[in-house]
């Protein structure tokens, strides 16, 4: 099972909210326990008592107030025997329930002007501990001065008001999951056109190299030494190629000696070695041709019908030799810019191959998307087609071919944005057929 490549999502945002959910709990943690004096100030009044207190005042006939006896409040007063409470309206008439402190007698009369506070007493019993409120009841608003159930600020309580860190984690988490998928698409843009270039590279386009201007900083290393990796195969891949040019050019003169040698020799065994010599010389100039191809850059109009027609004129004799019959068929007009003298030496290696290999009939066919050669020969197996383009791959293995023309073929066609294919021929035989992209 093939393993799925890590993103950068998972740790730019669950790792990040871990980190943020700790900082908020242990600062929301400290910054309370400072704000609230933990061990220090007595015990507070719990403020819950103002709205049981509010829905007890009723209003009398004069518009004055006075305590109804709820259920809720008689419950608060049996929690709270000591509890006491002032109700004031903004008019200033007050309702009062138990022993007001005389601390706070003062306030009578003034509660309106207050909204909220918290009182604390500096000593237990804390009877002085207080809590002001206001609060809108059926008898209107009133401001409430009451001291009853006492609560102090524990650990429990401290985090339990932590719970206000969990929205905040959830905001965070949202905006993380929202945001973050964007902020890397943006950081990693450069990535994505390196990218684009990296599909470009192939072996038919060397001496490209990848932007290192628009990738991160962190991925600039990374960048640099893929480049320095494609300098050092271009540089290989040019001293193979000027090796294997100075030898053939080498390989040309001794050849064409011991040729002329065979030639004019009058021994039978030395004159059977002609044949060999043919075959060393083919197959240096095969391997000029494969240099060439990195050399030339020809951009003229080819017109494939009349290329068709010389280049079986051109191989008329070696036919009538050899017993073999050519047929030129033009059945579409097509042209394209590139190298003539290249695609001259495709029709000719095809022509070549059909007559070494074919049967006795050879027909040159041009389409509208390219050309084609045709043979009546044993045909090749499907299992081989594909290797039959490999360089010095023979179909047979006493074959007199040198195995570098069909590699040359697919080559040059493939440089002029094309494809070679062979197929069966429907008499038999075999068909390799050259289509290409532009015409």
């Amino acid at each position: 099972m093939k393993r799925c490549s890590p993103s950068l999502k998972r740790p730019l945002i669950v790792k990040p909210l871990i980190f943020q959910l700790a900082t908020l709990l242990i600062a929301c943690t400290f910054f309370m326990a400072l704000a609230l004096r933990m061990d220090s100030g007595g015990l507070y009044t719990d403020e819950a008592i103002t709205p049981v207190i509010a829905r007890a005042i009723v209003r009398d006939q004069d518009g004055g107030l006075s305590v109804r006896e709820t259920p809720e409040l008689a419950e608060l007063r049996d929690k709270s025997p000591d509890l006491w409470f002032v109700a004031e309206d903004d008019a200033g008439r007050n309702v009062t329930l138990g022993d007001i402190p005389s601390q706070y007698v003062s306030l009578l009369g003034r509660l309106g002007d207050l909204s909220y506070a918290h009182l604390r007493d500096r000593s237990p019993p804390y009877r002085l501990s207080a809590v002001i409120r206001r609060e809108v009841a059926a008898a209107g608003t009133l401001t409430i001065l009451g001291h009853g159930k006492l609560t102090g600020v524990s650990l429990i309580v401290l985090l339990a008001s932590n719970v206000i860190v969990i929205p905040i984690f959830l905001a965070l988490a949202l905006i993380s999951l929202l945001v973050t998928p964007w902020i890397v698409r943006q950081a990693l843009a450069g990535v994505s056109k390196i990218a684009k270039e990296a599909e470009k590279i192939d072996v038919n386009q060397r001496g490209r190299r990848l932007s290192e201007e628009y990738v991160p900083r962190e991925i600039a290393p990374l960048v640099k030494a893929v480049n320095d990796a494609l300098r050092r195969l271009d540089e290989g891949y040019e001293q193979q190629r000027r090796f294997i040019a100075s030898a053939a050019h080498e390989l040309r003169t001794p050849i064409a000696i011991l040729r002329l040698k065979i030639d004019t020799a009058t021994e039978p065994a030395t004159r059977k070695l002609s044949a060999d010599v043919v075959r060393l010389s083919n197959l240096a100039e095969q391997m000029l041709d494969v240099q060439r191809l990195d050399a030339e850059n020809a951009d003229e109009s080819v017109d494939f019908g009349a290329l068709a027609r010389r280049v079986a004129a051109d191989l008329a004799p070696l036919l009538i030799a050899s017993a073999r019959t050519i047929e030129v068929q033009i059945e579409g007009a097509s042209s394209l810019r590139g190298d003539a003298g290249a695609i001259e030496r495709v029709m000719t290696n095809l022509i070549q191959n059909a007559i070494e290999h074919g049967g006795r009939l050879v027909i040159l066919r041009v389409t509208g998307s390219g050309f084609e050669v045709e043979d009546d020969g044993p045909g090749i197996p499907h299992g081989e087609r594909d290797r039959v383009f490999e360089p010095f791959h023979r179909l047979r293995p006493r074959s007199t071919g040198s195995g570098l023309g069909l590699n040359l073929v697919q080559q040059i066609i493939e440089r002029h944005d094309g494809r070679v294919s062979i197929l069966s021929a429907p008499g038999g035989g075999t068909i390799v057929r050259a289509e290409f992209g532009f015409q």
